[in-house]
């Protein structure tokens, strides 16, 4: 890759996720990390699809008056949809079977919004991906439970980890998305960042 393109800005990734750490290296762009703790509440008229680009707009927010100027702040926010219900974090074990449960056998949605910032302005997108799952038995459910962590995670589950290989029956979409980062669509973004459409806040 030819990091030339990009000498103009330094980037930081907004986020403690592990996984959305490991998918910016994956780019290899160097990055520093810096979370703030925001609202992840949203307006409960907001619809299912708008939900992420929102809450990584807030995120965004948080921490513009943070960045130097030669910085670039990446941040982001997933969420699974499922017959126009979004499926946050569970708050624990029991909520978390609660969703496998009914994520089992059925198609859904995750939606990743990530929000670019510098000089105090903003761009938003969007990369959806439909994912139907087979049918699982609590044996399955219970299993993943106690030998995953699931409750860091939009829906209960981390497609990258074992329930991703038993469960996965089709995918539409970017694969990275899911994990929580469309690298794809964010290095095009990174490419064209003058041509982008940007709002002041």
């Amino acid at each position: 890759m030819n990091n030339n393109i990009f000498t103009s800005f330094k980037l930081v990734l907004g986020s403690g996720s592990p996984r959305r750490r490991e998918l910016l290296n994956a780019l290899n762009i160097p990055f520093r990390i810096n979370v703030v703790e925001t609202d992840e509440n949203w307006p409960s008229a907001l619809p299912c699809t708008e939900v992420p680009v929102y809450l990584a707009l807030q995120k965004a927010r948080a921490q513009n008056n943070q960045l130097a100027s030669d910085e670039l702040l990446i941040t982001a926010d997933t969420v699974v949809i499922l017959n126009k219900t979004i499926l946050n974090k569970p708050i624990d074990l029991n909520e978390a079977a609660e969703m496998l449960e009914r994520l089992s056998g059925n198609t859904h949605t995750v939606v990743t919004g990530v929000c670019l910032s510098r000089h105090n302005k903003y761009t938003c997108f969007f990369d959806a991906t439909e994912v139907t799952f087979n049918t699982l038995t609590q044996s399955e459910i219970e299993y993943y439970l106690k030998n995953y962590s699931p409750l860091d995670k939009a829906g209960a589950y981390g497609i990258q980890e074992w329930i991703g290989c038993i469960a996965m029956r089709d995918i539409h979409g970017n694969y990275n998305n899911v994990v929580g980062l469309p690298t794809d669509l964010l290095y095009q973004k990174l490419k064209t960042l003058d041509n982008l459409t940007w709002h002041y806040y």
